[in-house]
């Protein structure tokens, strides 16, 4: 660690804890106590996570976790986990074509391969959610979702250098309830927007009970089709859920998830950011002029199915719990896209992919109070898949593109035990020590135009990692913790290659001090500050000879930085917050990284160069949102208003720092009365208000430099009946 990022981690750290901590007396919850929600006398609520794979409050756990529950969630405009950047401080929800790949802290997965899994995990109520393609998760009803920031190497399933996001759904009720919502609107100037969603739960029996979560969303198209006329962009999603709940007595219960998830989309038509399309050397190109536009050979397609299921089973015993967690998942891809982003034939990338996984997880823990509190587990994960490829180019628009089929076969194991404990040494001191063994096989085949070219490589890779912290309680309203943790992500295979061996495994060293504070009965302060030695970082970027991919290791970088996360509840109508991330992120060493330099003539020329020094990308320096809920009794009623405002600075999209995001904001609102026996609610909402061109990904490559905008203004209603 330098010397100037260990004055800034120690510098911070101690004036923030000078700050928090005058002698207010607000008394914690002991922690002997069955866990429940707490609020102060304004009415901040003391969170339950279980950050640590385990219940415990929000302020208690010594872990940058921010949470959120679901009813936040929609009134701030959050209605997939990729619309999480706008409310959680270092997190950046971006994607390539039809994969999610969220970014941490400057940490995040650019790998599109079967098996190549984001370094930032998804779970679904503690089910590991495999592959980015199907990770476009609808919180259709949830009870809240978790981000953890940081690397999470030893207590949950599998490992992520970067951190997770946890989305926890409620079980099925013994008691009647259910809701029915519809959302309706405009998406730009003429694209209507649809959201319905409808969640029911009750019993069957006195030891049996059912909910059902469905969901309906399309759009009509938001991207102006300069070739055919019309739009594209349009999006149809239908998502049903349902947990059955078997609790034959008080101390067992056994619940089992299905899913069916089924897009069908246009979402991926690029255009090229300020014209640089190889088309430009080509008479007859027509060149978007605007966001939201696009010139394409054909109408590009990105259709997703995914299947899942999930069986958790809980023993609570005297003094120990005991927990089984499998998870299944199916996933069939297809997606066609135009490479050259422009109406002539110059490249084009159709994939097929299908994807099959099973995990289990049984883990152990204690659950008696007492000094000691402890945790152990064994994880399993199995994967298979295939592909069919077609990376084709052509040399101008007169030839026919031409270029390899690849079809790919794809497969791995992983085999882990992980234990943690956390003792208190002394009143108020707890010593925390966790580890995780892994061991994992990956598995490559591919044949290309039919001919079998690499015949069923493996490689095995093996790793122990840990985490040590450190907790203390100031006084009963701050505590103030340390860690030093490792992880890792075991090398994996481009299935765009016909290279036999795989990337390396990339690792992360990480440093962090945290205090969390409730000082004042109306405020809360949470400040987290890091350093991480992050090295052979794998890297994807476009090929030089075309449409395709590779995949490579950077030697290594250096982050450091820090999250203020603030909430003020200055009277009971009225809750304040506001966010504040730093990241100073930084390639250390990367003498071999893929360059893309703009031609005069349009399109990149692709050469390697030394990117050490430069900023990493979808990595901003700053970023932050503040926001407001306001409610306030009228008319026999509620009327609540909602508002939240994103920021960030420059976000670069390549190694060479030539392609970037500027400087931009996102502003959602939203109004809404409910009269007081609660039945139903009425509102009006707008995401995007000031009608912003923020480009969700840049993607440089030999024939463009192309993106996807965020959607337009979103301007609509909404209906809610509950009962």
């Amino acid at each position: 660690m330098s010397k100037s990022a260990l004055c800034y981690l120690a510098s911070t750290s101690f004036a923030i804890t000078l700050l928090l901590h005058p002698q207010v007396a607000w008394a914690q919850v002991a922690s002997d106590e069955p866990v429940q929600d707490k609020a102060s006398p304004s009415g901040i609520e003391d969170i339950v996570v279980t950050a640590t794979r385990r219940e415990a409050r929000l302020q208690q756990v010594p872990v940058a976790v921010t949470a959120l529950a679901g009813e936040a969630l929609l009134s701030t405009g959050v209605l997939t986990v990729q619309n999480l950047t706008q409310v959680v401080p270092g997190f950046i929800g971006s994607r390539n074509m039809g994969l999610f790949q969220p970014v941490i802290r400057g940490v995040g997965s650019t790998g599109i391969s079967i098996g190549d899994e984001s370094n930032i995990a998804t779970y679904i109520d503690g089910v590991y959610q495999p592959e980015s393609v199907a990770n476009w998760i609808d919180l259709v009803e949830v009870e809240r979702v978790e981000v953890l920031r940081g690397p999470q190497g030893t207590t949950f399933g599998r490992n992520a250098t970067g951190g997770l996001i946890n989305v926890i759904t409620p079980d099925p009720s013994f008691d009647f309830r259910g809701k029915a919502a519809l959302r309706a609107g405009r998406m730009g100037p003429d694209a209507g927007d649809y959201d319905a969603r409808l969640y029911v739960t009750g019993p069957l029996s006195n030891n049996v009970a059912l909910d059902v979560a469905g969901l309906f969303r399309r759009n009509d198209g938001y991207i102006e089709d300069l070739v055919r006329g019309g739009t594209l962009g349009d999006q149809r999603v239908i998502n049903l859920r349902s947990k059955l709940l078997f609790q034959p007595v008080d101390n067992f219960k056994i619940v089992f998830t299905g899913e069916f998830f089924d897009q069908k989309s246009t979402t991926n038509s690029p255009q090229p950011i300020d014209g640089n399309t190889a088309g430009r050397r080509f008479p007859g190109v027509i060149l978007p002029t605007d966001a939201w536009q696009a010139s394409l050979t054909e109408i590009p397609r990105l259709d997703t199915r995914r299947w899942t299921g999930a069986l958790h089973m809980t023993l609570e015993l005297d003094g120990i719990n005991i927990e089984s967690t499998s998870g299944f998942l199916s996933m069939r891809f297809f997606q066609n896209t135009d490479s050259d982003a422009s109406n002539l034939e110059l490249g084009n990338f159709a994939a097929i992919f299908r994807s099959e996984s099973v995990s289990q997880e049984i883990k152990l823990s204690s659950s008696n109070p007492g000094p000691l509190q402890w945790l152990v587990g064994g994880y399993f994960y199995q994967f298979g898949g295939n592909a069919f490829l077609q990376p084709w180019t052509a040399a101008n628009p007169s030839l026919p593109l031409a270029g390899p089929t690849l079809e790919p076969e794809l497969g791995g194991r992983s085999f882990a035990g992980f234990a943690d404990a956390t003792y208190e040494v002394a009143t108020g001191l707890f010593m925390n020590i966790g580890g995780r063994y892994t061991t994992e096989t990956r598995e490559f085949s591919q044949t290309v135009n039919g001919n079998l070219i690499v015949n069923n490589v493996d490689r095995t890779f093996n790793n122990f990692n840990y985490k040590i912290g450190v907790r203390y309680e100031l006084d009963d309203k701050t505590n103030a913790y340390a860690s030093w943790s490792t992880a890792f992500k075991s090398g994996v295979y481009n299935m765009a290659s016909t290279r036999s061996v795989p990337v390396e495994p990339e690792e992360i060293q990480a440093a962090e001090f945290g205090i969390k504070s409730d000082p004042l009965s109306w405020l809360r302060a949470n400040l987290a500050v890091y350093y991480y030695d992050y090295r052979n970082l794998q890297l994807q970027s476009r090929d030089q000879f075309g449409p395709g991919y590779i995949l490579q290791n950077a030697a290594n970088a250096e982050i450091y930085g820090g999250e203020l996360e603030t909430t003020i509840v200055p009277t009971s109508n009225l809750s304040l917050r506001a966010a504040l991330a730093y990241t100073k992120a930084r390639y250390k060493d990367f003498p071999l990284a893929q360059g893309f330099f703009p031609r005069p003539d349009g399109g990149n020329t692709v050469s390697p160069f030394d990117a050490s020094g430069n900023v990493m990308t979808r990595a901003p320096e700053w970023s932050g949102n503040v926001g407001f809920d306001w409610g306030q009794g009228l008319g026999g009623g509620r009327i609540a208003i909602n508002g939240n405002v994103f920021f960030s600075s420059r976000l670069y999209g390549d190694f060479a720092n030539n392609f970037s995001q500027g400087p931009y904001s996102l502003t959602n609102m939203s109004i809404s009365w409910k009269p007081d026996s609660e039945r139903w609610n009425i509102g009006l909402w707008a995401i995007n208000l000031t009608n912003e061109r923020v480009l969700q990904t840049i993607r440089p490559g030999a024939l463009s430099t192309d993106g996807f905008y965020e959607p337009p203004r979103r301007i609509g209603a909404n209906f809610e009946v509950f009962f």
